[in-house]
């Protein structure tokens, strides 16, 4: 699949593990923005 997405920024970053789910940190200033989270490795 190709995805292609018009950003103001990117960060790539590891998910790291939080109870039973996933998560990955942001900056501060992101805080009540619309993200989008891809997939970029093979499950």
């Amino acid at each position: 699949m190709r995805v292609e997405l018009d950003a103001y920024q990117v960060i790539e970053k590891e998910v790291k593990s939080s109870g039973n789910s996933g998560r990955v940190y942001v900056p501060k200033d992101w805080i009540g923005k619309r993200v989008k989270v891809l997939l970029l490795d093979p499950l």
